[in-house]
């Protein structure tokens, strides 16, 4: 049961959170429309594919988790680190 006096963010009503999807989609949708209309002045050719910076920013972000996974396991300390006694 959820008290009357708690305060309500924002994000807390899931209508706000859909609202929130929903433009970020449009906007995403916008930017990739507007990727075959402006014309963007490139160095390289692979740079006039369309949607390439939003494939470029996926793969990118996809290698940096599994980048951050491999070194989880080299750098990782055991949970009583701070426990051991001396």
């Amino acid at each position: 049961m959820k008290d009357p006096e708690e305060k309500q963010y924002l994000l807390d009503n899931p209508r706000n959170v859909a609202r929130l999807l929903r433009g970020f989609y449009a906007v995403c949708g916008l930017l990739f429309v507007l990727d075959f209309i402006i014309h963007r002045h490139t160095i390289h050719p692979w740079e006039q594919l369309p949607g390439f910076y939003a494939i470029f920013g996926f793969v990118a972000f996809v290698l940096l988790v599994l980048v951050a996974k491999l070194m989880r396991k080299l750098l990782m300390r055991r949970e009583d680190y701070y426990n051991v006694d001396e």
